[in-house]
């Protein structure tokens, strides 16, 4: 660390440096570097971390986002930076939606129930429409769909 006070591992933490780990965090689990197990681990410490210092294990085997792993320089920068589509867990919530559409279907009860399980191809529709266009745009050989 350097020798400016606000770098200090003893130095208390607020709301800000929370959230700025928890997007980074989230920045790696989206990137494939976390499991969920260990996302949902290290979001644990970060939310319960008073100090720097224990920030810092959190990060130390994961790469460096942009300039700052932890502490992004611009308050809102990195969400900006990155889209929407990237930041969202979609494999994990697509994944969930059956089991919920499941526990409503159990717990609510109206006369045509059986439209919660709608809510499955709905998810789908809405977590991945336009992923053909991505395809498109990113230069793929060989993608003649259309």
């Amino acid at each position: 660390m350097g020798d400016s006070p606000d770098r200090r591992p003893e130095v208390r933490i607020g709301h800000a440096e929370r959230q700025a780990a928890l997007d980074a965090l989230n920045e790696h689990f989206s990137a494939g570097r976390l499991t969920l197990h260990e996302f949902d681990e290290r979001t644990a410490r970060a939310i319960a971390a008073i100090t720097r210092a224990e920030l810092e294990p959190l990060f130390q085997d994961l790469p460096a986002l942009g300039t700052a792993s932890t502490a992004p320089a611009v308050p809102g920068q990195q969400q900006q930076s990155t889209p929407l589509r990237q930041r969202i867990p979609r494999d994990t919530i697509m994944a969930l939606t059956p089991f919920v559409t499941l526990a409503l279907f159990i717990i609510v009860d109206f006369p045509n129930d059986w439209l919660l399980f709608l809510l499955i191809p709905v998810m789908g529709i809405v977590l991945y429409a336009g992923d053909e266009d991505d395809d498109k745009d990113s230069g793929k050989p060989g993608d003649t769909r259309g």
